[in-house]
C-alpha cells in the first residue's frame, strides 16, 4: 500500500542546482518523519537528509550548506533543494521513512529512485 514517487533528478554540471520531489501514498504521512536516500554507483544506500513530522531537519555532514530539506503535510510531499551540486553528490535519490539518522526504519516499500547525475 505504501507509494513512494520520486521527482526532479537529471544531468547537470558542478555547481548547478537541483529540487527533488516525492509524492507519498498509502500511509499516514503527517504524523511520519521523512528522508532522502542516496544510492552511488557501486555503494549501499545512505541517509542524506531527514525532516520530522514537524518540521525539524537534519543533514549528512557530507552535505550541510548544500541541501535542504522540506516538507508539505497537505500535499503528502517532501522536497530536496541541492544546490552547488558535486560529482560525489551523483546517485540514485529515494525517499522514505527515516525516523533518525542511528536508526532510519525506511518502509520495505521503495520508489524507482531519481537519479542525479553531475558531471565535473
Amino acid at each position: 500500500q505504501v507509494r513512494l514517487v520520486e521527482s526532479g533528478g537529471g544531468l547537470v554540471q558542478a555547481g548547478e542546482s537541483l529540487r527533488l520531489s516525492c509524492l507519498a501514498s498509502g500511509f499516514d504521512f503527517w504524523i511520519t518523519s521523512m528522508g532522502w536516500y542516496r544510492q552511488a554507483p557501486g555503494k549501499g544506500r545512505e541517509l542524506v537528509a531527514q525532516i520530522s513530522s514537524i518540521g525539524t531537519t537534519k543533514v549528512a555532514e557530507s552535505v550541510k550548506g548544500r541541501f535542504t530539506i522540506s516538507r508539505d503535510n497537505d500535499k503528502a510531499m517532501i522536497y530536496l533543494e541541492m544546490n552547488g551540486l558535486r560529482p560525489e553528490h551523483t546517485g540514485t535519490y529515494f525517499c522514505n521513512r527515516a525516523v533518525s539518522f542511528s536508526g532510519p526504519t525506511p518502509y520495505a516499500s521503495w520508489g524507482q529512485g531519481t537519479q542525479v547525475t553531475v558531471s565535473s
